[in-house]
């Protein structure tokens, strides 16, 4: 029995096959492509990439094909809004083709709910793996506050030495992010 997809996941996958050509033609390659509504309003958006960055003239040359072609395919049956951006500086890290190419990268994080083992929902660290279920973050220890430690508690309870990486699942994870410090 073959897998079905959903509409969304279909229009995503074809308009990516769209894409690629006109993208290798103007010289940049495909980030992500996203469906998506909000409010009464559909969008298509296509984020591009380069060595470099991307510039408004690369995404309008792209945007300027992929519309005539989104047209002759005749894609998608509702009125929807092409946009064909960067995927910026804080870019989210959402296939594996983002996290193969930001290995090494510091990384931010959300959970969708609190992880003992991270101390809360929200990370940030060294993206050094991943696989189909986790993603590996090498996390610096928290800073244990100075004169806080409880009645018979020992130094053995503060933070450990050093990094230490961290498993996170992929299922837990709500948003990651290469790390912007602004």
């Amino acid at each position: 029995m073959a897998n079905k997809i959903s509409a969304r996941a279909r229009i995503e996958l074809e308009a990516e096959k769209l894409t690629e050509p006109i993208a290798a033609k103007h010289g940049v390659r495909i980030y992500d492509v996203e469906y998506v509504k909000e409010g009464s309003e559909y969008y298509l958006n296509i984020y591009i990439d380069k060595d470099g960055g991307v510039g408004i003239l690369d995404c309008e040359a792209v945007s300027r094909e992929l519309s005539d072609r989104l047209d002759e395919a005749d894609l998608i049956s509702d009125p929807y809004t092409l946009v064909v951006s960067s995927p910026g500086l804080g870019r989210t890290l959402t296939k594996d083709r983002h996290l193969q190419n930001s290995l090494g990268e510091k990384v931010e994080g959300k959970l969708f709910k609190p992880s003992a083992e991270i101390g809360g929902k929200e990370f940030e660290g060294i993206l050094t793996a991943y696989d189909a279920d986790a993603v590996m973050i090498e996390i610096e220890p928290a800073a244990v506050p100075s004169g806080k430690k409880k009645k018979g508690k020992t130094d053995q309870a503060a933070a450990p030495e050093g990094p230490r990486t961290v498993a996170v699942p992929r299922k837990d994870i709500a948003v990651l992010r290469l790390y912007l410090d602004i």
